[in-house]
């Protein structure tokens, strides 16, 4: 059953999204209940999609402190399984801290990394700002921040 489960796990993570953006019943709190139903299920049968969108939900409009450190264990989740979305999310709490996660800039650096990596433009943008300043007990340099800066005007093109 759980392998059954995990091989659903996106299209449910897809139906939940597609239900998100839906125009109909936009106000609905049973739609609402019902679509986080979904993306919490596919997101604990390891939807990356889902576990960044229910993630970032959670985190960003989640009601309470646990709802929104309950949702930073999403993103992380999400983040070690490759979404940049996530991973630039990570960087940024990582960098500050937020409650349970205290501030780390060995991580901070390595999840602006990850997503600069996959091409995510403000993770790019903070890369370089980290290269070029010596920022996050990183070392300043030039052809680091060269390096980075190319890949960003490379994504722009």
């Amino acid at each position: 059953m759980r392998l059954f489960m995990t091989l659903i796990a996106p299209l449910l993570g897809w139906i939940a999204f597609r239900l998100f953006h839906l125009p109909v019943l936009k106000r609905s709190e049973a739609k609402h209940r019902f679509v986080m139903k979904l993306f919490r299920y596919a997101a604990d049968y390891g939807s990356v999609r889902a576990l960044s969108v229910y993630g970032h939900l959670l985190h960003f409009r989640g009601e309470g402190i646990n709802n929104r450190i309950q949702g930073l264990i999403y993103l992380q989740r999400a983040a070690d399984k490759g979404d940049s979305k996530a991973a630039y999310q990570m960087g940024k709490i990582f960098e500050v801290g937020y409650q349970n996660y205290p501030a780390d800039p060995a991580k901070a650096v390595k999840y602006y990394r990850q997503a600069a990596e996959s091409g995510h433009i403000l993770a790019l943008r903070r890369m370089v700002d980290i290269c070029n300043k010596g920022e996050l007990e990183q070392k300043k340099s030039d052809t680091d921040a060269a390096y980075w800066l190319d890949l960003l005007d490379a994504d722009r093109d």
